[in-house]
């Protein structure tokens, strides 16, 4: 490949398009420096303002029953498992109004692949709890869930979507995009949906309005010539959405977490991202999707010091404080951050913490927090 660093920074600088090739001679050629750069560049054209956005969210489970046998995941369980389980009304009534005290208003729902529950369970369930709280925000599901539950009714993404969104969904996470290149979705995730109907899913969600984000977990099977080209496949998308749709609002990459899953016994992969490579993604990431606004650092999966670094190389969000996590926490992920930790994390960045919502709005903090921070002189004065 006859290509020169020089000459492919400039062009991502100048927000062209590049190829995955030439995101690979970067990725593997170019200094952490100059990656850095070109992607804080980037990020400041998107975000050309020294706010770093915060979410106070729940992340809970519908189900834990699922038939898809993904290979990374220690939290799911079989039919009829004695530990499986089917969250219940009044469990959810808890979790929302614990999640109202601590200043969420958001629940990150999702699930495993459960062969009894079709569209009209989802749609009771949003419905049901819109009625108890209407301003509660559902940012649901995933493309796998969407898949399944298209297949369980024999119907299409956009008539599942569409009923959803009717009952309640206000936001389709990114969920289970893992890579999207099937030869790697056949060894760790074959009871998933393939790498184009992934896609397919999120482009009926584009054409009905409903926002939506965008995953990779990496750093197991996968090559580096496969990251590209999962940029390319999420880039080619966004670049299709109706011009009344915001597509793809942000793209969170994290790598893969190994602790006692399948895919370490049997693939032997390994969680060997280093911090300067996940510093490197996230900056990847700036360049190979230059129409996507936010990038958001996993701070879940890399910890707080890496997660600051990836402020400096493109990333523009923190995340939640996830009130609840379940699925990546039981592969390993162990790192966990207060309302008061998070918002200290990124002033010692050098940023400004500004709460946000699902749709990238601005939040005012809570009274209860704000006077918090002031007591604690963890908020900025003009």
């Amino acid at each position: 490949m006859d290509f020169k660093i020089s000459d492919l920074l400039q062009k991502a600088l100048r927000l062209e398009f590049l190829s995955a090739e030439e995101g690979l001679f970067l990725f593997e050629k170019a200094a952490t420096a100059e990656l850095m750069y070109v992607g804080n560049a980037i990020k400041q054209h998107h975000v050309p303002h020294n706010n770093v956005t915060w979410i106070i969210d729940r992340n809970s489970n519908t189900t834990n029953v699922c038939i898809a046998n993904c290979k990374f995941c220690n939290f799911y369980r079989r039919p009829g498992h004695e530990e499986s389980y089917i969250t219940t009304i009044e469990e959810y009534k808890q979790k929302i109004e614990e999640t109202f005290e601590l200043g969420g208003e958001q629940l990150l729902l999702q699930g495993g692949h459960h062969p009894d529950l079709g569209l009209s369970y989802y749609v009771d369930l949003f419905k049901q709890l819109k009625r108890l709280y209407p301003n509660l925000k559902l940012h649901a599901l995933g493309p796998p869930e969407i898949a399944h539950i298209t297949k369980l009714e024999g119907s299409t993404h956009m008539e599942v979507l569409r009923a959803l969104k009717v009952a309640g969904l206000d936001s389709l996470p990114g969920a289970g995009a893992e890579i999207l290149d099937d030869r790697v979705r056949r060894l760790i995730s074959k009871g998933k949906c393939g790498g184009q109907e992934w896609l397919d899913v999120m482009r009926a969600a584009h054409q009905l309005d409903i926002t939506t984000s965008a995953t990779m977990m990496f750093g197991h099977i996968e090559t580096n010539i496969e990251r590209m080209e999962h940029f390319v496949a999420l880039r080619q998308v966004q670049s299709e959405k109706p011009a009344h749709a915001k597509g793809f609002l942000a793209f969170i990459p994290w790598p893969f977490m190994d602790e006692d899953t399948i895919l370490k016994k049997i693939k032997r992969a390994r969680n060997q991202c280093t911090g300067d490579e996940y510093v490197r993604m996230i900056a990847m990431s700036r360049i190979m999707l230059p129409n996507v606004v936010n990038i958001q650092a996993s701070w879940l999966t890399v910890g707080k010091k890496t997660a600051q670094l990836c402020l400096h190389a493109g990333a523009n969000d923190f995340g939640s404080i996830m009130i609840e996590e379940n699925v990546v926490s039981a592969a390993g992920a162990s790192f966990r951050f207060t309302a008061d930790g998070i918002q200290k994390a990124i002033l010692e960045a050098g940023f400004v913490p500004q709460l946000r919502n699902q749709q990238y709005e601005y939040r005012e903090l809570p009274k209860n927090m704000k006077q918090q921070l002031l007591d604690k002189e963890l908020m900025t004065v003009d």
